[in-house]
């Protein structure tokens, strides 16, 4: 009997009650079989059955199948190819709406009726690419896909099952298919694969993804990205996971006398890992609650004092002081024991997650403090003159990257928006509103005595860069620089966690990211 009949029959013991994923204990037959028949899975081909279904209301109205664009759009931005595929008789108001998606996606579109369609025939199966047919079991027939080798995966839907094969991998919905790619690919690359599993914001995970940082293929050091759904239960979704990448301020929902309020979903995710230490997690969240408090950090920085040397600039956090009552506050002596000087920057205590963390003043006069607009406890932080150059640091586990920004003016610019009147509190949102040079400028105020920044001294930064590394035990993080106008002193005004590392390009930052992500991982595993 020859090895391709020992696989048929193989095939024929496998269970059609299977569905992905699949626990590493009990791997099937069919799987066996298929790994040792594929690729990577590079391209998806999306069946008219599973994209359409037809509406509730009588009308006899085709439908996207809910879930199918979030579907599409992850592995678009997964940088899956994709297709589109229908058969012949196909009403024309159906071909209409698939060539929309088709379109939209620039996926490719094809009638698998046509046996000679150049389109088909560049999906073939080769050593190094496979594909994934994804039919709904409520096709009544499969097309002939064998000259093509196509893995098909059944998607599950109803209790009536007409495509019904035991050649086939099954999932109940369609949020299982990026694990299901997953868990194929780390089967067919071996122990080197490592599974990411993301959680954060939509719009942070679009901003990353269309920079290609996760891809679903294997990145060249064996990472796959898959995101986290809130749609399946975490046990099925974790269970294959290696590492867990989140942005957990996304998640907050309120933060009051220093408590943090997560959503049921990031306090679900966070007693899993608990309960799995095994898993990967960058980072702890632990290890980011400094971070999310104003006054934790600024104490975190007065420990940057024991890097300073006689003969060198001076790195330091700003001068600080917390206000719980901006009313009942003796400013006067306040800020003169704080060694602050008017005028000075207020910022809410906490510094992110909630809506008006970075809510912001610039204060002129001690007797605006009273009445200011800013949520409390507050951080009354040094203004320091730094000819509008922002430095802002990128940490990537042991690669450090930067890039200059404009940023606030100098005091005596800020002043001159007065025109002569009493200078008011400038108010601000320091992600949308940040008073620039230039918006000084165009507001009329005139800008001629600012003097540029003398240049930074990196070697510096990156020792104090490498302190906050090991302080804070954060694998990805960020941190703004200011130099200080006269005494040269390197101030760091802020630090944060997973930032977005946008000014750095892509071809640097991204196989960047990816190495901190694997290096976080190797660093645990046993030697």
């Amino acid at each position: 009997m020859t090895s391709d009949n020992t696989h048929k029959l193989r095939l024929h013991s496998f269970s059609s009650t299977f569905k992905p994923p699949i626990r590493r204990d009990r791997i099937s037959l069919y799987e066996r079989y298929i790994h040792s028949q594929m690729g990577v899975v590079r391209g998806v081909i999306l069946d008219e059955s599973v994209l359409l279904t037809e509406s509730n209301d009588g009308k006899n109205q085709s439908l996207l199948r809910p879930g199918v664009e979030s579907l599409i759009q992850t592995l678009f931005l997964s940088k899956i190819r994709m297709g589109i595929a229908y058969g012949m008789g196909l009403p024309n108001d159906k071909v209409s709406t698939l060539t929309r998606i088709a379109n939209l996606y620039l996926l490719d579109f094809f009638n698998l009726s046509d046996p000679v369609s150049e389109i088909m025939s560049g999906w073939s199966n080769t050593d190094d690419w496979s594909t994934i047919y994804l039919v709904s079991n409520k096709k009544e027939f499969l097309p002939k896909l064998s000259s093509n080798n196509w893995l098909v995966v059944v998607l599950n839907v109803g209790s009536e099952i007409a495509c019904d094969s035991l050649n086939v991998l099954r999932i109940d919905n369609l949020e299982e298919l990026p694990l299901t790619i997953c868990h194929l690919n780390k089967r067919s690359i071996g122990t080197m694969a490592v599974t990411v599993c993301y959680t954060m914001k939509p719009s942070r995970v679009e901003d990353f993804a269309k920079r290609g940082a996760f891809p679903l293929c294997p990145t060249p050091n064996g990472l796959m990205f898959v995101p986290l759904s809130s749609k399946l239960p975490l046990s099925s979704q974790l269970k294959d996971v290696d590492i867990v990448l989140h942005k957990a301020t996304d998640e907050i929902l309120s933060i009051e006398d220093s408590k943090l309020t997560f959503t049921q979903n990031m306090q679900a995710l966070q007693k899993y890992l608990d309960q799995h230490q095994d898993i990967c997690v960058i980072d702890p969240l632990s290890n980011i609650y400094p971070l999310l408090d104003r006054v934790e950090i600024q104490q975190v920085l007065l420990g940057l004092v024991e890097l300073n040397t006689e003969g060198s600039y001076l790195i330091r956090g700003a001068h600080f002081l917390k206000v719980d009552k901006l009313d009942e506050f003796d400013f006067t002596t306040g800020l003169a024991e704080a060694r602050l000087s008017l005028p000075c920057i207020v910022k809410p205590k906490a510094a992110c997650g909630v809506s008006d963390a970075h809510k912001m003043a610039i204060v002129f006069r001690v007797d605006d403090f009273k009445n200011l607009s800013v949520p409390i406890p507050a951080v009354i932080q040094e203004y320091v003159d730094h000819s509008s150059t922002l430095y802002k640091f990128y940490v990537l586990d042991e690669k450090i990257f930067y890039a200059v920004k404009k940023s606030i003016p100098n005091a005596g610019i800020l002043k001159k928006l007065s025109n002569g009147e009493d200078l008011k509190p400038l108010l601000f949102d320091s992600l949308k509103s940040l008073p620039t040079a230039d918006s000084i400028k165009d507001s009329g105020a005139n800008d001629q005595g600012m003097k540029s920044n003398e240049s930074i001294d990196l070697k510096l930064v990156t020792v104090a860069a490498i302190w906050l590394r090991r302080k804070l035990h954060l694998t990805i993080f960020g941190f703004d620089v200011v130099i200080q106008d006269g005494t040269h002193d390197h101030v760091i005004v802020d630090v944060n966690y997973l930032p977005s590392f946008k000014e750095v390009p892509d071809d640097i930052s991204i196989p960047s990211f990816w190495e901190a992500i694997r290096n976080k991982f190797d660093c645990r595993m046993p030697k």
